[in-house]
Formats: C-alpha cells, structure tokens, sequence
C-alpha cells in the first residue's frame, strides 16, 4: 500500500450548500481474505460543532468535537461532547453526508521506508515528513488491517538510537470478531510504537472523572482516551515530500 500524501489529500461534499473540505489525517485499510474483500476508511481532521453561515455566533452554546470517517459505504461521525451521550457515534450511508463525497486522494508511490533506526533518527532531523503503517491481523477471524497516518510527534533519542512515534487519533478496528459491517468496529485511538514488532493504543471511551480532585465525592463520564491495548504489529516508516 503505497502511502497517501498528506500534504494534498483531501475528501470534498458535493451539496452546494456547503462544498465543504476535509483534511484526510489517516486511512484504515481493513482486508477480509476469505471474502476476498478490502475496505478503507479516511479519518478526516476534527473540527467544532458551528451555526454554518451564520451571520454571528458561529460556534454553538453546546458545542462538541465533529469527527468525521469517511468509508466505501458508510460513514461514521463521533461527537464528543463534555458529558456522554447518545449521539456520541451515527453510523450512516456516506451518500447522505453533504449529497456524497469526492475523493481528492494522491499517493506516494516513490515514498522511502525508513529500514534502520539510524535512518528514522536522519529522516526526523532533516524535517521531513513521516508516515506510519501499522500492520495488525486476528488469526482467529482472519481479518487484517493496515492503518496510515502522517507522524505528528516523533521522539528521538540519538544516544541510544531510539525513536517513539505518538500520534493520532487514528481508526483502530477490533478484529477480534466479525461484525454485521466493518465500519462498527472502528474507534479513535492514538498509537505509539518504537519498534518493529508491536503497536500500543489508547482507545477513547466513557471514562469515570472523579469530582472534586482526588477523594472528592462523587463521579461523572466523559470521553477520553484511556483504553489501553497493545497488540502484535508490523510497523513500516517512510520518508515522503509533499
């Protein structure tokens, strides 16, 4: 899978009320063998809930984070909120959102792994861009998945030849069983990684906040990212140009 350039891709609505723009920050390719299938989903950047057009007040009162996922049917828009709530994750054919969708996606075909350390430590250091796959399989099921990103923030330690990749969010989909529709098994997770062999996410779900600081009574929900997994992987780095 060549991988996206990131600099220049970009998923359009085609409503002419609003011909909206989205920035593409990653693409989840999950791969069904035994079906002989492939579907990607393009996680587009978050943006805040707006009175679009307004004449003032453009933010809502309530407002919430707008997370959009783009896929071959569906598409799927987490809304987070300050407090859980029902309408958190809508599921939907992407043909309602915006009328459809126009894919303005270019590759890298020419883009350069990053095979040593010696060469990810170089690559970072010269300001290039990096991106990220990670390569996860449940030989129960037998589903795979690869997931792409643009490396926001990269840790380098050159006395000991060492990198951290942390980024995201990301779409982690659980492989750990077949669902109904592939798109029901994605979540926005963040992952980190500083070798070849294994990936760690922190998963968003409801997470209990203790009110009032450490002993204080009471307890509320929220979405945040908390779930932590680390899963068996294969990670690949490039080196791209915009």
């Amino acid at each position: 899978m060549n991988p996206l350039n990131y600099c220049t891709s970009f998923i359009f609505g085609i409503t002419p009320d609003n011909r909206v723009r989205f920035w593409v920050e990653s693409r989840t390719r999950i791969i069904d063998a035994s079906a002989g299938t492939t579907e990607d989903y393009y996680q587009c950047a978050s943006c805040k809930s707006e009175d679009t057009f307004a004449k003032k007040d453009l933010f809502l009162p309530d407002n919430y984070d707008f997370l959009p996922v783009f896929g071959p049917e569906y598409a799927l828009i987490f809304r987070r909120r300050v407090r859980p709530h029902e309408r958190y994750r809508e599921t939907l054919p992407a043909l309602q959102m915006w009328d459809g969708q126009r894919y303005g996606l270019s590759d890298h075909p020419d883009a350069e792994p990053l095979q040593t350390n010696d060469a990810i430590r170089r690559t970072t250091h010269e300001g290039i861009l990096l991106v990220g796959q990670t390569t996860l399989s449940d030989t129960t099921t037998g589903l795979q998945a690869i997931i792409e990103f643009p490396v926001k923030t990269m840790n380098i330690h050159d006395e000991t030849n060492s990198y951290q990749v942390d980024t995201g969010p990301v779409m982690l989909p659980d492989l750990s069983q077949r669902y109904p529709r592939l798109v029901d098994s994605l979540r926005p997770a963040y992952v980190a990684f500083n070798a070849p062999d294994f990936a760690d996410f922190v998963i968003e779900v409801p997470t209990p906040v203790q009110l009032g600081g450490q002993g204080g009574a009471g307890e509320a929900m929220t979405h945040h990212f908390s779930e932590r997994v680390s899963l068996p992987a294969s990670n690949r780095l490039f080196g791209v140009s915009c």
